[in-house]
């Protein structure tokens, strides 16, 4: 029997969120691929180490943070029911975008990255463009994470520092949290980074309950819309915040890859992962959003009273620096594994030797080094969560899972009403990112040019005004 049958008879063995794998074909991204497991030793350390709960955990820091802090503006804008409808829908596509990733890599277990998958399916031009596709999600997704450190440093400190120099320290902070070369670490991030979150949605909930938000007026009493009436502009802006929240498929093959039994434990994972998601971001958005009404902010630390608003970005910086340090390691460990198979040296990618740190420690400066630059371009939390969403996101929640389900499928597509329904799914996802990377970016980029030209505090590119309220 031949490994991909293997595998895929283990896995239907053991949930059902596998499918049928028999009769397609094995073709390795690499011709090396066969010969050498990048992360199973040869050479050096195992980094095959994350075992079920190690996953859940990576899983919940990797989208955990800023997701949380976007959603109650978005519940807003919307109301609470197209808020929460569109969570819950959201949530539930991008599941079913998880398990097809799920799919295709029982079928290719040695890919190290969703670039390399692309490579399977379109051939280097394929591989090229998914590689910088996911290094630009990766920097802007890391941008928004210092953008926000920033602001909680900003309200904090009430602007004593620079906003550029903030966002300088943040950008020093994360690099050095991205030394370590394994997921595991990042595994063990996962608890410090959800209590962080919960404890600073808390206070700010708690400074709600006991004060108004501070542009509210003596007497003022919150007013919630069940149905919002937004602008198409803001409609887009509020799909891409929900789908920034959500979306953090990007790293699944990754996390995959130094897994001990992907096979059994990564739907398991997968399930904790959207489940939690759901049921958190809701508590928070809807809470945040009753609170505060009309008066709600993004970051939704921001529409607490001063002193919680203070106290609430203090305990979130755990958070948000772990979110730094996902997006940081996996884009670091894609430009580390692409160069070292470029210089032939893949047994030695999890080898302690200078070449192997020195390429790891040069990869990760470069990473932050444009991230700083990002973050200075686009200091506006709001507007750099939008940009990224639509610039990226959308296809790799949802395109890029599509086009591995049309490659892993072709030829059965119509071969049973399931096929057809998948393949009608697949069809209309791609679509779907089509759409939004057009309107996305319209709305998310005439937004940013409005808070240009209209805020008092940020002027443009490498400003030192407070982003913290605005």
């Amino acid at each position: 029997m031949s490994k991909k049958n293997e595998i895929a008879e283990h896995s239907q063995g053991d949930h059902s969120d596998t499918t049928d794998h028999e009769g397609l074909d094995h073709k390795p991204a690499y011709p090396d691929e066969a010969e050498v497991d990048v992360f199973g030793g040869e050479g050096g350390a195992n980094f095959r180490t994350m075992g079920r709960f190690d996953t859940v955990f990576a899983l919940l820091t990797n989208q955990f943070g800023l997701g949380a802090l976007v959603l109650p503006s978005v519940f807003k804008t919307l109301g609470l029911i197209p808020g929460l409808i569109t969570l819950v829908g959201g949530a539930a596509i991008t599941y079913f975008s998880g398990v097809e990733i799920f799919w295709y890599y029982l079928v290719h277990p040695k890919v190290t990255n969703i670039a390399e998958m692309m490579k399977i399916v379109g051939g280097r031009p394929a591989e090229i463009f998914t590689g910088i596709g996911l290094l630009l999600q990766l920097i802007m997704t890391a941008a928004s994470a210092v953008v926000t450190i920033s602001i909680a440093l900003n309200a904090i400190s009430e602007h004593a520092v620079c906003t550029v120099g903030y966002i300088a320290i943040a950008c020093i902070l994360c690099f050095m949290l991205c030394i370590p070369r394994t997921a595991k670490f990042l595994a063990q991030s996962g608890l410090p980074c959800i209590l962080s979150i919960l404890a600073a949605s808390l206070s700010t909930m708690i400074g709600l309950g006991i004060s108004n938000p501070p542009r509210a007026l003596e007497g003022w009493k919150p007013e919630i819309e069940l149905f919002g009436t937004p602008t198409l502009r803001e409609v887009f802006n509020c799909v891409l915040k929900i789908l920034f929240a959500l979306a953090g498929n990007y790293a699944f093959v990754t996390y995959m890859a130094e897994m001990k039994n992907p096979e059994k434990d990564f739907i398991y994972s997968l399930r904790w992962l959207m489940g939690a998601s759901v049921i958190f971001y809701a508590f928070i958005a809807i809470t945040v959003y009753c609170l505060a009404a009309e008066f709600t902010a993004s970051p939704a630390l921001s529409s607490a009273p001063i002193i919680a608003a203070k106290v609430a970005y203090g305990l979130v910086l755990p958070a948000i620096l772990t979110d730094g340090l996902a997006c940081g390691h996996i884009g670091t460990k894609y430009v580390y594994i692409t160069i070292m198979r470029k210089i032939n040296a893949l047994k030695e990618v999890t080898a302690n030797t200078p070449k192997s740190w020195g390429i790891w420690i040069g990869s990760n400066a470069a990473f932050w080094i444009i991230v700083f630059i990002l973050s200075n371009t686009i200091p506006v939390f709001d507007s750099i969560v939008a940009v990224s969403s639509a610039t990226t996101y959308a296809w790799f929640t949802y395109g890029i899972s599509a086009f591995l389900w049309l490659h892993l499928y072709k030829g059965r597509y119509f071969e049973n009403w399931r096929s057809i329904m998948q393949f009608t799914a697949n069809i209309g996802f791609i679509v779907f990112s089509l759409f939004l990377n057009g309107g996305g970016l319209w709305s998310s980029i005439t937004e940013l040019l409005d808070i240009f030209t209209t805020s008092s505090n940020i002027r443009g590119c490498f400003s030192c005004g407070d982003n913290s309220f605005i």
